[in-house]
């Protein structure tokens, strides 16, 4: 539910105030319905005190795949605009995409087109949904725009899925880890503590690093908590703020093994976006500003943005692409190939389509990879810990056996 001011008149004089609403159009109607003919009325940004603290209002893509396949059935049987998206917008199931189905349903009724509809739900609907939905409408092919748009999001969900997958195993391992390292440390080793001093005598090195990182995570455990939130808080600034997440994907670009991973699936994206885009009769220029906004990777959206550059100056968009590292000749060549035959939208879909298999192949290599490495280093953890422990039993032990020899 959103907030907006308004600003009008009734019977009495000027009225002002806020009043609450799934979209402006419903907002607008609850005030006329009050007898009060608005003269302005713009939503009030949410702050943490003003913001409805509900969950689930976030559109998921497969939610979203399964609304342009339906969408696009339903153009095809002959089902106008306005009621197919009246059908879907009960039918879905996320609510997000509900309430704003039900604003884009009013304005389609008032005469608006389905392109301009839209455009005012941006949270949900894409640069790139909305302008290859625009150019639907003005060459009448819109279901057809809906199954390309469909088959875009299908594949970049499942490419997303693939490095969720990839990743999810080691950050799972690499959890339980360090709480069977925190349960260790505070709570097995004290009890060892007071026997070794009882014991007496020269400890061994490893176990005066385990009795040392025990007592400080016991009497600093504030301060590593501290640590950590300053750690999340400034890597949610660096991708917050455009300057400092250049060079946040510049580093996560450059990581062995992973960055390889995300280069390519953001070159995937990249390319299919482009893509997509071309085949719907997009203007290029136009296409490019919008992939630099859905690209994800300020490093490469920078390429982007000096590609369109040097377009704009009626010269080759590879040229920055061939002076950048994070662009292979591959991609290069055959976008040259496409420019030259005037098939730029196949070459890029091309190109798309192998870097979505190199990125499956590179994610199944790297899970069983990294699966046997993290068991391992989740057994040399523990190892470590309880061998620290047992080598001063294992010496006291022995001097027992001594002297009573």
């Amino acid at each position: 539910m959103a907030r907006f001011k308004y600003s009008g008149r009734d019977r009495k004089g000027k009225r002002q105030g806020t009043v609450n609403a799934t979209s402006r159009r419903e907002a607008m109607e609850k005030l006329k319905e009050e007898g009060i003919r608005v003269i302005e009325i713009n939503e009030v940004p949410e702050t943490f005190m003003t913001k409805d603290l509900s969950f689930g209002e976030k559109v998921k893509l497969q939610h979203f795949v399964i609304y342009l396949r339906q969408f696009s059935t339903l153009l095809k049987a002959g089902v106008t605009v306005v009621d197919a998206t009246a059908i879907l917008a009960q039918q879905t199931e996320s609510k997000g995409l509900k309430k704003a189905l039900l604003d884009v349903e009013l304005e389609l009724r008032e005469g608006n087109p389905l392109s301009e509809a839209v455009s005012k739900h941006k949270k949900i609907f894409t640069p790139m949904f909305i302008n290859m939905v625009n150019a639907g409408e003005v060459s009448g092919n819109l279901d057809g725009t809906l199954d390309r748009l469909a088959e875009h999001f299908e594949k970049q969900h499942y490419t997303r899925q693939k490095i969720k997958s990839a990743l999810s195993y080691p950050i799972v391992v690499g959890i339980v880890a360090i709480a069977v390292v925190i349960f260790l440390l505070v709570s097995v080793v004290p009890t060892f503590v007071s026997m070794f001093d009882q014991m007496g005598g020269k400890l061994p090195a490893i176990t005066l690093f385990v009795v040392g990182a025990s007592e400080f995570m016991q009497k600093s455990w504030w301060l590593i908590a501290i640590l950590i939130f300053l750690f999340v808080f400034v890597f949610s600034f660096m991708k917050k703020n455009s300057n400092t997440k250049y060079y946040l994907d510049y580093m996560l670009l450059r990581l062995p093994i992973f960055g390889n991973l995300l280069q390519k699936a953001a070159l995937a994206r990249m390319m299919r976006t482009l893509s997509s885009l071309f085949s719907s009769s997009v203007p290029i220029l136009q296409a490019m500003s919008i992939v630099e906004k859905v690209v994800e990777n300020e490093v490469l959206a920078k390429v982007i943005r000096e590609s369109r550059n040097t377009l704009e100056k009626g010269r080759s968009m590879t040229e920055p692409m061939e002076k950048h590292w994070a662009f292979p000749p591959l991609v290069t060549q055959m976008i040259a190939i496409g420019e030259e035959t005037g098939a730029l939208d196949a070459m890029l879909s091309k190109i798309a389509e192998f870097y979505e298999k190199e990125v499956e192949t590179g994610t199944d290599q790297l899970k069983s990879l990294i699966e046997p490495l993290m068991i391992v280093f989740l057994a040399g953890v523990v190892g470590t810990i309880v061998t620290a422990i047992m080598m001063p039993q294992f010496t006291m032990f022995d001097q027992f056996q001594q002297m009573n020899q």
